[in-house]
């Protein structure tokens, strides 16, 4: 139980930069804004407190150290799936890893963001009050696709 535990860890944080390394692919090749995660500190402190959902987190009043809470959530966030998938799958996969289980797993947890995150900072359920509401869902799903991806590589680095 505790390798699990521990191999979880290491899968989520590589998911995680994984993640963020497509995030910076995106803002140097395409143009994407950079990675921002102090709305998600700021989603994160008022969570903290009890509130979880705001017309928009932008007129929620700020946190100082939001940007650093952001990106520590941020990370939390990927750790906790790393370990809760590690859980699902078990040893076997531990050992001897394979891609789907992994995507599954990475597009589904697009939900939370979807359906918690998302709505709870003011930008409606799966991005629907953004101007552009299609292409955050589908820089969503890829986006995972690369968490995913990480989950796989990373599990296989350290089988």
């Amino acid at each position: 139980m505790i390798d699990l535990f521990w191999r979880g860890i290491l899968i989520g944080v590589g998911a995680t930069i994984l993640m963020d390394l497509w995030a910076v692919v995106l803002h140097r090749v395409l143009g994407q804004p950079k990675a921002n995660w102090a709305p998600g500190g700021r989603w994160f402190w008022h969570l903290s407190r009890g509130r979880a959902f705001h017309d928009s987190i932008a007129a929620a009043e700020p946190y100082r150290h939001e940007l650093a809470l952001g990106w520590a959530g941020h990370y939390a966030v990927g750790i906790a799936y790393g370990v809760i998938f590690a859980w699902i799958v078990g040893t076997d996969w531990l050992t001897s890893p394979t891609f789907v289980p992994a995507w599954i797993f990475g597009i589904v947890t697009v939900a939370a963001g979807w359906f918690l995150m998302q709505p709870g900072m003011g930008l409606g359920w799966a991005a629907s009050k953004t101007p552009v509401p299609n292409k955050v869902r589908l820089l969503n799903l890829v986006a995972h696709t690369a968490f995913a991806l990480g989950l796989y590589g990373t599990a296989l680095l350290i089988r």
